[in-house]
């Protein structure tokens, strides 16, 4: 009984002591214990058997058991310490909070006393300051008013001393006392409603405008209209006048340099009338000389009169500017037939020399003219054209082509005065752009007779095609004429010169250059004489002469520096043209032409090694294939055919070296017109027994080997063909191979030769198998059935294909064309 009540007041104690996890892990952070005594699982079995693991331990049991009793009389202690701690904390928390409560109270009670206060001392403030401020107020008042009374004494006495001044005349004095006046009458705008003040800004006015008729009365005197000037030179009276009119209204400083300068120019208008002798352009540099002499006249006697922010000088040389322009153009008007072009460009040159001088001298801030346009300094160019750009004192240029390789020089500044005189003189510019149509069209003629006098050039022995000499002495005078008008005018004169240029440029390639070509071909067919020359099978055909080579070659590289020039020409008159007048400058269609002549040059040379090697062709499809027995070295229609391209490729190449594209197009050319014209040939080999097709593989192979050298054929550099020229050869010639390839193989079973066909040829139709069948030597009986399995055997064209095959159907094959050829021949030779 006793046991089973111990167990049942253990299982009580632990219901009781059982705690939330929350509180447990609260106590476990308010008290951290690594106890196993404090863990919240605690497990008595588990305790006991830590500190019992074995039987042998049990030997301390007692020991064990005293520690254990000994901490739970700690334990007790310390409860029991801490119950009756708790007896009165209830009892001293009630008092605590009374006597907090309290002290608030006397708290409170302190702080309504400060506030009672603070408001008392505010209201105590406001009523100090009310009275500073009314204090302030009073002081400020005094202030302005006093100031005011200053000004007003001021100005009362300032008008009185202006009015006086003025009638004296004490000019020095006044243009410090008004400006004084002046500002001080600023302060007074707001109190204009007073009488008083208005009629004293009324009384500055009035001063005012008495000045200034005062000053130009002066002016008048000491500078009449009519008569001389005062011989005593200006006073300082006028100095200082001149001081005052700077605070005056502007229209009194206008007034007076209006007047001076008239007066100043008036014996200029006298000497210079349009019925004197030395007003007409011959004499054109004694009114810049005068304007000069009379500049150096005025600095000496009126320099110092003048404040220098007026700029006298400058507004002078303006006025007499603008007066020589109108005098020149109202007499050239009236004298324009007498006007030629050396007196017209020494006008000008005149002219544009003092504008420089002008430059020089002055800075420009007087010019008002909105005409008056500044130069735009061209970008950094490689253009010929853009080289230092010659002085109107250059008589002549350089002609040589080296010339245009020199290195440009910085640009002079930009001239402000430039065209404030020359402008008059571009109404008849015309007679300088007709001049320059004459001259241009000698110049042609002269190029034409040289070059007819001196005969084609000698083979050149350099690296590189020799230029015609005449291009850039043409180009050196397009650019000296460029220059010249462009220092005259920038408008419809430039555009007429363009028009003049186009018309040359045309004229010298028509001239020079494709009529100096040989005469090789007809206008109309591109048949080439050699082939008209041929009376019989194999005979040997009309070829260029060296000398021929050499000039289609510096023909064709001249074309091409005119072609490049021309196109900087066309950028340089860009520049120089005024920019609404830009979109019509366009030579296009002289670049076309240079163009059309390269190619024709192109076409010449191609077609003379294509003619030098058509008698080997022929002898080709002459020779009796059926009968060759074996196989040996390449045939002689092979080696004339390499001896003709080793003749003329090298002098080609080297003659183009500077032009390396056109080169490379002459080959791509060449391979275009011989490699169809070998198979057209080739087709005509009928027909052609397994040896004898072995015997063409091998002579085809030798050629597209030939082909594949040729533009480095004979040369000591070899270097590697263009990519584009190659395909073309790979291409044509492949084809030629299989043709032969197809030709070797047996046409039994049918099948099998058709399907061989289709499958080396990859443009297969039916005309070209026909050939090979004719080539094979099979009879018309045997190719119907050949013919029909191909039909049969063909791929189906796409959609859309089936029009351009009939186009092509249309179009003449190269043996057709042959046949015309040959007819066209004999019509000729019937003729002739």
């Amino acid at each position: 009984m006793m046991e089973e009540e111990e167990l049942e007041f253990v299982e009580e104690l632990e219901a009781v002591l059982q705690l939330t996890p929350e509180v447990q892990l609260a106590i476990e952070q308010v008290f951290p214990s690594q106890d196993p005594l404090d863990r919240a699982d605690f497990n008595a079995v588990e305790y006991i058997n830590t500190l019992f693991p074995t039987e042998q331990s049990l030997a301390n049991i007692d020991e064990v058991v005293n520690k254990i009793r000994l901490k739970i009389r700690r334990l007790d202690d310390n409860i029991r310490t801490v119950v009756r701690g708790q007896t009165n904390v209830g009892q001293d928390g009630r008092q605590a909070l009374e006597e907090a409560q309290k002290a608030i109270q006397q708290l409170f009670g302190k702080i309504k006393d400060i506030k009672d206060k603070a408001e008392k001392s505010e209201q105590m403030v406001k009523e100090i300051t009310r009275d500073i401020k009314q204090l302030d107020h009073a002081k400020r008042h005094l202030t302005t008013s006093i100031t005011t009374l200053n000004h007003l004494h001021m100005l009362a006495g300032g008008v009185d001393s202006l009015e006086a001044m003025t009638r004296r005349r004490q000019y020095g004095e006044v243009a410090n006392l008004l400006q004084g006046v002046m500002n001080v009458l600023e302060h007074f705008h707001k109190y204009m409603g007073i009488p008083q003040i208005r009629q004293l800004s009324e009384r500055v006015k009035a001063a005012q405008t008495e000045l200034g008729q005062q000053i130009l009365a002066d002016f008048e005197e000491a500078f009449p209209s009519q008569g001389t000037k005062r011989p005593g030179g200006p006073s300082n009276v006028l100095r200082d006048a001149c001081l005052v009119a700077n605070i005056l209204d502007p229209r009194i400083k206008q007034e007076i340099i209006k007047k001076f300068i008239k007066q100043h120019l008036s014996e200029y208008l006298v000497l210079f009338q349009e019925n004197q002798d030395v007003a007409w352009l011959d004499k054109i540099d004694r009114r810049y000389a005068w304007i000069k002499r009379q500049l150096v006249d005025y600095e000496e006697k009126y320099g110092r009169m003048f404040p220098r922010e007026w700029c006298m000088a400058e507004r002078i040389a303006v006025e007499f500017c603008h007066v020589t322009r109108a005098e020149l153009a109202k007499i050239m008007r009236t004298r324009a037939k007498e006007i030629e072009v050396k007196l017209l460009l020494f006008a000008i040159q005149r002219t544009t020399n003092f504008e420089g001088f002008l430059a020089k001298r002055f800075s420009g801030c007087t010019l008002t003219d909105g005409t008056l346009k500044k130069l735009e300094s061209p970008p950094p160019s490689t253009n010929p054209f853009l080289e230092d750009e010659p002085t109107p004192e250059m008589e002549e240029l350089a002609t040589e082509k080296g010339d245009l390789d020199q290195p440009k020089k910085p640009k002079a500044p930009d001239n402000p005065f430039h065209g404030i005189v020359s402008k008059c003189f571009e109404p008849h510019l015309y007679v300088y752009i007709e001049s320059q149509d004459k001259n241009l069209g000698e110049l042609i003629d002269r190029f034409v007779a040289d070059f007819k006098a001196q005969g084609p050039p000698k083979p050149n022995t350099d690296e590189g095609g020799a230029v015609l000499p005449s291009c850039a002495d043409l180009f050196v005078y397009y650019k000296k004429c460029m220059v010249q008008c462009s220092q005259l005018s920038t408008g419809e004169p430039m555009i007429a010169l363009t028009t003049i240029f186009q018309k040359y440029l045309r004229e010298y390639a028509w001239k020079i250059l494709s009529g100096n070509l040989p005469k090789t071909t007809t206008s109309s067919g591109g048949l080439t004489i050699s082939s008209l020359l041929k009376e019989k099978e194999g005979s040997e055909v009309a070829k260029f002469t060296l000398e021929e080579l050499c000039l289609i070659c510096n023909i064709l590289s001249t074309a091409e520096y005119c072609l490049a020039t021309t196109q900087q020409l066309e950028e340089k008159l860009k520049e120089k043209v005024d920019v609404s007048l830009i979109e019509r400058i366009n030579l296009t269609g002289e670049m076309d032409t240079f163009s059309t002549v390269i190619s024709s040059s192109i076409q010449l040379l191609v077609q003379d090694l294509d003619a030098a090697c058509d008698p080997a062709l022929t002898a080709m499809s002459k020779m009796q294939w059926q009968n060759v027995e074996h196989v040996g070295d390449q045939s002689p229609y092979v080696t004339s055919v390499i001896l003709h391209i080793k003749q003329n490729v090298p002098i080609i190449r080297d003659n183009l070296a500077s032009t390396r594209k056109y080169f490379t197009q002459f080959c791509v050319k060449f391979a275009n017109s011989f490699i169809p014209k070998f198979i057209t040939h080739l087709f005509k080999c009928k027909p052609i027994s397994m040896v004898g097709a072995e015997q063409l593989l091998l002579d085809t192979h030798s050629l597209k080997m030939v082909l594949l050298d040729l533009p480095s054929i004979g040369s000591q550099v070899v270097r590697k063909a263009p990519a584009s020229y190659t395909k073309i050869v790979v291409k044509g010639m492949t084809r030629a191979e299989m043709i032969l390839k197809v030709v070797m193989a047996p046409h039994e079973p049918l099948v099998v030769f058709v399907d061989n066909y289709i499958k080396l040829l990859t443009d297969c139709n039916t005309e070209t198998f026909q050939k090979i069948l004719d080539m094979k030597g099979l009879k018309r009986s045997e190719q119907s059935s050949m013919l029909e399995l191909l039909r049969q055997r063909l791929p189906a064209p796409p959609s859309g294909a089936e029009s351009s095959g009939s186009l092509s159907l249309m179009a003449p094959t190269p043996e057709q064309e042959s046949s015309r050829i040959r007819k066209l021949e004999k019509l000729i030779k019937k003729r002739l």
